[in-house]
């Protein structure tokens, strides 16, 4: 389904929705965190996996292979939390789901976390009733152009027709960019991204806006992506990371530090390869053998538990088993996105804070 609308309609149409959206949210976020979703981990180790949301249409983050099995950065995050949890990371399920689809799918139960390059903002935050776990992939809205049309900015856009989602904040972001550059635009807006990608191609639009990790894994769809170009300009903020409800800590603790020991593994040089070896098992650093669980106390603290035959027990490798199953924060982002994948996405901002990056965890300890 297409809809065209001028940037005047784009602005009062959002208002409405959002407005009536975040009114109903509200409500239902409320009556989410007074019920029963207190019990997060219990209710996934009584049914044996993790559910997770995913797009599932997002190369590089979250995409089915040739098997059917999901891959992507979203999709490893969701694994590296099950064998944290779990002690397996195949003990997983994956939900993909649209932009309209994913909140509802979380505050309802339907899934226990998503992670579904969703961008981290306020108003998600509360009145979605929302809780954001450390940013997993720092982002910025952009620009995809055809090659031959010579455009090289995006102040060379006025009077465009952009393709754009709907039910992202893409919407908003591009309507603020051409008013405050005193531009005009014609918003061409579909439901779904497979329908905005097409509508672009069939020249629709002339131009097709989305997160610019976002542009470089649709551009690894298409038979010709070196006539494509992505403009330098990034538009906005989009720190993406995976979602919880509010009103479940110690699910919300679980799935934090999870992410957290990802970054901590690479700082300290921990691999999946080397997790095992003397190196790593007879380190003398202590952040060392408290994070591979050697040193106990961790498991304990995030409330983490695991069946030692008919016994509960503290699971104190819940850091060690995410790395070694999945591996540290560098690995899956190597592996997914990184130089020597089709979207060849240099680390930038999503590098360590010690390589000039935005990745910091705090002392797992």
């Amino acid at each position: 389904m297409k809809i065209v609308l001028n940037l005047e309609t784009v602005n009062m149409e959002q208002d409405l929705i959002n407005s009536k959206t975040l009114r109903i949210a509200a409500i239902v976020g409320s009556f989410v965190c007074s019920s029963a979703f207190s019990g997060t981990i219990d209710d996934i180790k009584k049914k044996g996996y993790i559910q997770c949301g995913v797009s599932g249409q997002v190369p590089g983050f979250s995409s089915p292979d040739s098997k059917g099995v999901m891959k992507g950065l979203d999709a490893d995050t969701c694994r590296a939390v099950a064998a944290a949890v779990l002690g397996d990371s195949k003990k997983v399920k994956f939900t993909q789901l649209s932009a309209q689809q994913r909140f509802t799918a979380l505050q309802s139960g339907e899934i226990d976390i998503l992670a579904r390059n969703t961008t981290h903002t306020l108003s998600r935050d509360t009145a979605l009733g929302l809780n954001f776990a450390p940013i997993t992939f720092y982002d910025g809205q952009g620009f995809m152009v055809r090659k031959k049309d010579g455009i090289k900015s995006g102040k060379e856009l006025d009077g465009a027709a952009v393709c754009v989602q709907q039910g992202t904040t893409t919407e908003r972001n591009i309507s603020d960019y051409f008013r405050k550059n005193g531009m005009k635009m014609k918003a061409v807006i579909f439901e779904s991204r497979d329908e905005t990608l097409k509508a672009y191609l069939s020249k629709r639009c002339d131009v097709y806006t989305t997160d610019a990790s976002g542009l470089a894994s649709e551009r690894t769809k298409l038979k010709d992506p070196q006539n494509h170009v992505i403009l330098p300009e990034r538009i906005s903020k989009e720190p993406l990371g995976p979602a919880v409800r509010h009103g479940d800590d110690q699910w919300f603790d679980a799935v934090k530090f999870t992410i957290y020991a990802l970054f901590a593994a690479e700082e300290m040089g921990i691999t999946a390869a080397n997790i095992d070896s003397d190196a790593i098992q007879k380190s003398t650093d202590p952040n060392v053998q408290k994070l591979i669980g050697n040193t106990v106390g961790n498991g304990k603290s995030l409330g983490l538990t695991l069946k030692e035959g008919k016994k509960e027990v503290s699971n104190e490798k819940w850091a060690y088993n995410a790395i070694k199953q999945v591996g540290n924060y560098a690995e899956i982002y190597e592996r997914n996105v990184g130089p020597n994948t089709p979207l060849r996405l240099d680390r930038g901002l999503n590098a360590l804070y010690t390589n000039g990056g935005l990745m910091y965890a705090p002392p797992i300890k």
